[in-house]
């Protein structure tokens, strides 16, 4: 039986291994039970907003519509940048969104996807940032109030550690070995300003994660459904948002976010 509908990014919770589980229309594909299989996933030619649902026929940030991208909340130049956030001054698109989102607890973090890096979520979304980014082992560096202060201290590491994630790298399971995530914590603490150490989490508990992958690429090519309006093979695992599959290419379903598609099993 096909599913179809629009898709958004693949819901997860931190198992062993990690669990996906694809929104598409009204339903929710448990993704894990898939891994091994043959599924083919066919592009629709419709793409909506997921901002405003308006149909487009080009996305922007992830799934927005040109006026979305300038204007939504969720799509704000601090979204990828915390360091910028104005909300702490009463300044926002949306204020009411970002006492929700900007104004609440952050955490800086490490993490090893590939190598090291350092990165910045709201709190509600640990793992969930974890997981979606890849990453094999993560620690919590600092808790902040608000998203700006977290930026602070990220743009303070970002001089000394990556803040990206190698995606090859990531996908080919090529993992920096040997790696002390609390020694690297305290590494990275001593380089902060006085009144940013204030703010490093006393919590040193690493979070291991692993992922439900018969088989790591050797080599990665990605596929989008803009040059391709099918995209199907033997599904050999999922890490991050990347279905993986048997002839070493890949598809980013958070990429994909509201298109619509047609999935077989």
């Amino acid at each position: 039986m096909p599913f179809y509908g629009t898709i958004l990014k693949m819901k997860t919770r931190l198992d062993k291994p990690a669990s996906y589980n694809l929104p598409i229309g009204d339903d929710f594909l448990d993704m894990n039970e898939r891994i091994g299989h043959f599924i083919q996933l066919t592009w629709q030619k419709e793409i909506y907003c997921i901002g405003c649902d308006r149909q487009i026929n080009r996305s922007f940030a992830q799934g927005y519509c040109y006026p979305c991208f300038l204007n939504h909340p969720e799509t704000s130049e601090c979204i990828l940048r915390p360091e910028l956030c104005q909300a702490q001054d009463g300044i926002a698109r949306d204020l009411e969104w970002a006492e929700h989102h900007c104004l609440k607890p952050h955490f800086v973090y490490l993490a090893v996807s590939s190598g090291i890096k350092v990165g910045v979520t709201r709190a509600s979304q640990i793992p969930t940032r974890w997981i979606d980014q890849g990453a094999t082992y993560a620690i919590r560096l600092a808790e902040t109030p608000n998203r700006f202060t977290a930026g602070l201290i990220e743009v303070a590491l970002k001089k000394h550690i990556s803040d990206r994630t190698a995606w090859q790298r990531m996908l080919k399971n090529q993992i920096m070995e040997n790696v002390d995530l609390v020694q690297k914590k305290e590494e990275m603490t001593a380089l902060l300003a006085p009144e940013l150490q204030n703010f490093v989490s006393p919590d040193e508990e690493i979070t291991t994660i692993t992922y439900p992958v018969l088989e790591f690429p050797e080599k990665v090519k990605s596929l989008g459904f803009d040059k391709l309006n099918e995209i199907c093979g033997r599904l050999m695992g999922i890490k991050g948002q990347y279905l993986l599959f048997d002839d070493n290419t890949v598809l980013n379903i958070r990429k994909h976010t509201g298109y619509v598609v047609k999935v077989e099993f």
